[in-house]
């Protein structure tokens, strides 16, 4: 299979609508589209229903916090409850995501943060939005650990520090005793048995593959790439792939996020069968993590793994 063509702006805008970030979660699109209208409220009741379910709640406030005008309804939000800590919540994500887009000074949406955490004192999801602006080493670490302190599994946290861990380095080339690796290790082991952070040495496989083909260390077409036949692929991989099969968690926010992680490693690992039976799991929720790596248009690279793991080529 070749690398698909460059990425045109036309695609990029296309993978973005058919990718969508909510994944299978039909009142959080539900509720985004209500918000994207103004009409807040969708995202009361659905953030008041999720509770304490960290990772979905991580997961559906990073979402709304997404929708382009999510900062302004959030501070209509806050002016009709204005000791909302949920509508603290989505503005500070909602700045999170518009600091990272240039649109926003990175102190606003840092104060905003921090008055969310206040707020919500149990609540990892206003420091996840921190660990989501930060990224220098230190503080990456220190609010993870803040994330951790209330939700010792959190799903995305633990994966936004495998990417920046897997970056460590890039330039000195492949290193098979790369901290990332003992990270991945060391939380998939400490986790329960049935905790999708059985994944992630899968996932810093992948951020590290990314990082090293970016640094052009890595072929720039994974399935050229020596890095998914080693010995330590195939036992992560191996391991991780006997976990879904006893552990498959039909309920988890963002376990689409671990399937395709999965479903690539085994198209570049060249195990067609494995790779078709998540595939058929996954249908149509790609996510552009891991089939943008290195710098790859995500959707056309999506359909033609699964084109060929299916033999609809």
């Amino acid at each position: 299979m070749t690398p698909p063509p460059p990425p045109l702006g036309r695609g990029r805008r296309r993978a973005a609508q058919v990718m969508d970030a909510a994944l299978d979660d039909g009142e959080l699109v539900a509720a985004r589209a209500a918000l994207a209208q103004g009409r807040w409220q969708a995202a009361r009741g659905l953030l008041a229903r999720t509770g304490d379910d960290w990772d979905r709640r991580g997961h559906q406030a990073v979402v709304l916090a997404r929708e382009r005008h999510a900062a302004a309804w959030a501070r209509d939000w806050l002016l009709a409850e204005p000791d909302s800590g949920d509508a603290a919540l989505l503005l500070a994500l909602a700045l999170v995501e518009c600091a990272s887009r240039g649109r926003e000074k990175p102190e606003r949406a840092r104060e905003a943060c921090q008055d969310a955490a206040r707020l919500l004192p149990a609540d990892p999801t206003p420091w996840l939005g921190l660990l989501l602006l930060e990224r220098d080493r230190d503080p990456s670490e220190r609010l993870f650990e803040q994330v951790r302190a209330r939700h010792a599994d959190h799903h995305h946290a633990h994966h936004l520090m495998v990417a920046r861990l897997a970056e460590r380095h890039a330039d000195a080339g492949t290193d098979p005793l790369h901290e990332v690796y003992d990270f991945a290790n060391w939380a998939a082991e400490q986790a329960p048995a049935d905790s999708p952070l059985a994944i992630l040495p899968v996932i810093a496989h992948a951020e590290r593959y990314r990082a090293l083909a970016l640094a052009g260390h890595e072929s720039a077409n994974p399935l050229a790439s020596r890095h998914w036949t080693g010995r330590r692929a195939r036992q992560v991989m191996k391991a991780a792939f006997d976990w879904w099969l006893e552990w498959e968690h039909e309920g988890h926010p963002r376990r689409l996020v671990d399937l395709n992680f999965l479903a690539h490693a085994k198209v570049c690992e060249g195990r067609g069968a494995e790779a078709a039976a998540l595939f058929h799991r996954i249908g149509e929720h790609a996510t552009a993590a891991p089939w943008s790596y290195p710098d790859r248009d995500p959707y056309p690279a999506f359909r033609a793994a699964r084109a060929a793991a299916l033999g609809t080529a």
